[in-house]
This record gives C-alpha cells, sequence and structure tokens, in this order.
C-alpha cells in the first residue's frame, strides 16, 4: 500500500448494519484504516441478504467470541496457561465512514450511511449504478 501497488481494495461482509457499518473477519478493520491512510478506495462486496435494517451500527452486531484456548497454544503445544485472560472475537466492525461503497446485486452506495442503506433496501437496481469518476483509478493521488 505504501508503494501505491493497490489501486483498490474490496472485502466480503458477514453482516452490514442499518448505518453502513460492516461487520467481517478480523483484520478488515485494520485493512479500512490503512486504506485511508494511504488513499486507496475501500469496497465491501456483499449480497442485500447481508444487510441487517434491525441492527442500528455496528456497535449492536453480536461479535462472536472463540475459546481463549484457540490463541494459547497449537495442538499439544501450550505457550501459556489456561488461566491467562483472553478474548478471541471472530469479527471486528468497519465503521461507514471508512467505506468508499458497498457493492450488491443492485449496484454500488457510495458513502454508505442510514439513509442510503435503507434505500437500497427497498429500491430497484436502476438508483445504483456508479459512474466513472467514483472508478479506482479517479481517486488515486
Amino acid at each position: 500500500m505504501s508503494r501505491g501497488e493497490i489501486d483498490v481494495i474490496i472485502v466480503g461482509a458477514d453482516r452490514i448494519a442499518a448505518n453502513g457499518d460492516v461487520a467481517n473477519k478480523i483484520g478488515t478493520y485494520m485493512i479500512a484504516v490503512l486504506a485511508r491512510r494511504h488513499r486507496i478506495p475501500f469496497y465491501v462486496a456483499a449480497p442485500l441478504s447481508t444487510i441487517d435494517a434491525g441492527i442500528a451500527s455496528g456497535a449492536d452486531i453480536p461479535i462472536e467470541e472463540r475459546s481463549g484456548n484457540e490463541v494459547r497454544g497449537y495442538g499439544g503445544l501450550r505457550w501459556t496457561s489456561g488461566k491467562v485472560p483472553v478474548r478471541n472475537p471472530v469479527f471486528d466492525v468497519t465503521p461507514a465512514e471508512l467505506i468508499t461503497g458497498i457493492i450488491t446485486e443492485k449496484g454500488v452506495v457510495l458513502a454508505p450511511g442510514a439513509g442510503k442503506i435503507r434505500k437500497l433496501v427497498g429500491a430497484p437496481a436502476a438508483n445504483f449504478k456508479s459512474s466513472n469518476r467514483h472508478s479506482p483509478r479517479a481517486r488515486r493521488r
């Protein structure tokens, strides 16, 4: 990223909140922050069924936690005791403000937010076509 060798980043999503926040595998938030730092467009590609209009924001998305033993060791090898407290979340949440657009089967929603997400869920596909002025190359430094 720092060498300008990446034009665009596209990730998936496990759940999208009504305000456009996205839950995806651990590391997605970090990639979005780096994309913003390096002015690289960051898109989320997901089916409409991923949008959960009943969840207001990413803060309300339930995050599954796996066993701490997955972090304490591997197989029969342990590098810490079972008494060491561990958090092992499966997902992280990327705020809508870091997302350039959400790509769905209805098209692309640029700068997703609550109003645009509501509109997307109920609107026909023709309302959400991206223009060339928002292409990844046009947004590079």
